[in-house]
């Protein structure tokens, strides 16, 4: 049995530092492990839902409408600049309120339609995808996003949690939470560079 090269293509892709790692990272630090599941679930269905529909060719669709394609990029731009605003000005306090809490189920997979990085490797993927059926296609993506991805999102929200112990200190939590913000924000323009 041969090993598929696209498993380790989308592995390296999602495990590499990006919106949603930095995000669930900061989230279970903050939140703990158990309340970021959802975020974390979110993250790895809608991953598949978008490298699936990517595989159908929804992808394509989008690059053929240079219009559609820089409104998406702007859109995915300012949220992730709202994001890291808000991961620049988070306390350390974990109360729940409308405004300070973990990603919802719902919110984690609508985040990945504006999610750059998560386009950019699933419309790099294709090239390890060599049936003409869309929907096949579309059904191995998302598979291996998804699959993949869950384990790649259970990794870094248990990473997250652990580093909430080293983080008891004021300035230290500062300094994470700050740097996190500063990463996440890099991000923004290079939204702009992605395939297009």
């Amino acid at each position: 049995m041969n090993f598929d090269p696209l498993l380790l293509f989308v592995f390296f892709g999602l495990f590499s530092p990006g919106p949603n790692v930095i995000l669930i990272t900061a989230s279970a630090a903050r939140f703990g492990f158990q309340r970021t599941l959802p975020h974390v679930l979110g993250v790895a269905f809608g991953v598949g839902v978008t490298s699936g529909l990517t595989g159908y060719g929804i992808g394509a669709l989008l690059l053929a409408q240079p219009a559609l394609t820089i409104a998406l990029k702007i859109l995915a731009s300012l949220w992730i600049l709202y994001m890291a605003w808000k991961l620049w000005n988070a306390q350390a306090s974990k109360a729940d309120t409308a405004q300070d809490r973990p990603f919802t189920f719902v919110e984690a997979v609508l985040f990945q339609w504006v999610n750059p990085k998560v386009w950019a490797v699933a419309l790099s993927a294709m090239a390890y995808v060599t049936t003409s059926d869309p929907l096949v296609a579309a059904a191995r993506l998302a598979s291996a996003f998804s699959g993949i991805n869950l384990f790649v999102c259970l990794f870094w929200s248990t990473m997250g949690a652990l580093l909430a112990y080293l983080l008891r200190n004021p300035t230290a939590w500062r300094f994470f939470m700050r740097g996190m913000a500063l990463l996440l924000a890099a991000f923004a323009p290079l939204v702009f560079l992605s395939p297009q």
